[in-house]
């Protein structure tokens, strides 16, 4: 049997599945219990199930990313441990890079079946499971206090500083990750030569692009719900890139 297999078998979507059907009861439980307190207080029902309608419409198309996510995955750490990770409290861009970063810190070249073992899943699976936790440990202990700061009178810079400091550390860990693809450019007696996988950096190249489409038209107030479609559109855009660059 091989590693992929191991990854694939019943144990696996057993274990995975068990907390996959857990979280999703949960959350049945907590959109029933806010729809009777909505009910409680006097909010109309008609706006309520006009909203849960329209949530769960608006939720299917950007929820194709996460599928993506799930696919590119799956062919190097099988099915059921991306469809855990993503369906629970994974984020694409986060597990993607994790496990590439683990990956390659166990000594494989790639995050590919060929290559994986037992191991190197175990570490693979422990870091994108433990890099991620510390949201909800920290919202345990602090979040409440940061809420009642939030919600203080003059306190609106902190809110500011927040995004700000989200927004910095975001494109820090994008320059960091991008950088390493850039990093094949070589300049020799005023020459500049290109030493690595070209694919990538189109990929980068037409996902941003499509992304700026997307924020565009999304500005616009009659295709505002744009927005809601353009991480999907953008990975599915940088997808068909790579394998038209392939094809060619």
């Amino acid at each position: 049997m091989t590693i992929l297999n191991q990854l694939n078998s019943g144990p696996m979507y057993l274990i995975c599945g068990t907390i996959v059907a857990f979280v999703a009861v949960i959350c049945v439980i907590f959109l029933i219990r806010a729809y009777k307190a909505g009910k409680a207080i006097g909010m109309d029902t008609t706006k309520m199930k006009r909203t849960i309608i329209s949530s769960a419409t608006f939720s299917l198309l950007p929820s194709v990313g996460i599928l993506l996510g799930v696919i590119a995955l799956s062919g190097s750490l099988g099915t059921p441990l991306p469809w855990l990770r993503l369906s629970v409290i994974g984020a694409l861009h986060y597990e993607t890079q994790i496990a590439q970063a683990a990956a390659e810190q166990t000594g494989m070249t790639t995050l590919s079946a060929s290559e994986m073992t037992a191991s190197s899943f175990a570490t693979i699976a422990l870091l994108m499971s433990i890099c991620i936790m510390w949201g909800m440990v920290l919202s345990v202990f602090l979040n409440k206090k940061y809420t009642n700061k939030l919600s203080k009178s003059g306190n609106s810079s902190s809110a500011g500083f927040g995004d700000t400091a989200m927004t910095a550390m975001f494109i820090g860990l994008v320059s960091t990750y991008i950088g390493r693809y850039f990093g094949g450019f070589i300049s020799e007696n005023g020459l500049f030569t290109f030493n690595g996988d070209v694919t990538p950096i189109i990929v980068i190249v037409v996902s941003a692009a499509a992304m700026a489409i997307f924020i565009r038209l999304s500005q616009k107030k009659s295709l505002a719900w744009v927005d809601s479609f353009s991480i999907a559109g953008s990975m599915i855009a940088g997808m068909a890139a790579a394998a038209i660059f392939g094809l060619l």
